[in-house]
């Protein structure tokens, strides 16, 4: 598939989410298309700032065992899975670099608990000189009390 658009999706916490699908499959119906999901190890409290490189990749494997088969579904066809390193800018651009994308496709939590977004992540990608689609996961309703 020489002629397919090969799509970089980038998530975490949202990469199972009925947003960041729909968006995959919005992606799929408009042309032929590779996808594979990267997803940037998980690193919390200390180990962020003393050597997140080090931290334990189990959350992330989970993560994508989680999200593949529902992507796999909305793209019509496998996805490849990728560990890439805590910094989301630099997992994205060795992905890049190690093996091409023609778009991005990065998918965050809502604006106001996304670390991506207050990292301005986004328009950071926009840099890298690819087509960067950003889709937000929806918010839950509050739950009612009672």
């Amino acid at each position: 598939m020489s002629d397919s658009a090969r799509v970089l999706v980038v998530a975490h916490k949202t990469a199972a989410t009925p947003s960041l699908i729909d968006a995959v499959r919005e992606r799929a119906a408009k042309g032929p298309a590779t996808f594979t999901l990267l997803v940037p190890k998980a690193v919390h409290g200390l180990t962020r700032v003393l050597d997140p490189d080090d931290a334990p990749d189990d959350e992330t494997r989970d993560t994508m065992a989680l999200a593949l088969p529902l992507l796999e579904e909305a793209a019509g066809s496998e996805v490849e899975g990728l560990l890439g390193v805590a910094t989301p800018l630099d997992a994205i651009q060795d992905a890049i670099n190690a093996h091409g994308y023609d778009e991005i496709i990065i998918s965050t939590l809502p604006a106001r608990v996304s670390r991506w977004l207050h990292l301005d992540l986004p328009s950071k990608l926009n840099g890298l000189g690819l087509p960067v689609t950003t889709v937000t996961a929806k918010e839950r309703p509050p739950a009612s009390g009672g």
